[in-house]
């Protein structure tokens, strides 16, 4: 049934992997790369006349948040730094202060 193939592979899509990927070990270290995934997938099917119709998809959403490091037998969490997030955050503080400086000169 293609259905049951369709639920196989979306498995396999939103498994443990995806979060945690491949270790890699260099000099004693060892490094368990992480990420933050999300998704999401629908289907349906109809039948008409005879004939049956039907679809699926599904969306997935992955960004790195850090690493284990592994290190004579202790372990510790590093996040990632996403530059991205912090400076579409800086501009929405910055907007927000301009507009609250607009706000209380325009009162005077």
């Amino acid at each position: 049934m293609e259905i049951q193939k369709a639920i196989a592979a979306t498995r396999e899509v939103f498994s443990a992997k995806r979060v945690y990927g491949e270790p890699y070990e260099r000099d004693g270290v060892t490094v368990i790369p992480a990420a933050w995934v999300a998704g999401g997938g629908g289907g349906g099917g109809d039948e008409q006349e005879g004939k049956t119709s039907g679809g699926s998809g599904y969306g997935l959403f992955a960004r790195p948040v850090g690493a284990y490091v592994v290190r004579d037998g202790d372990v510790e969490w590093r996040p990632a730094f996403d530059r991205t997030a912090m400076i579409l955050t800086a501009g929405t503080v910055i907007v927000a202060a301009l507009r609250v400086a607009r706000a209380l000169a325009e009162r005077r």
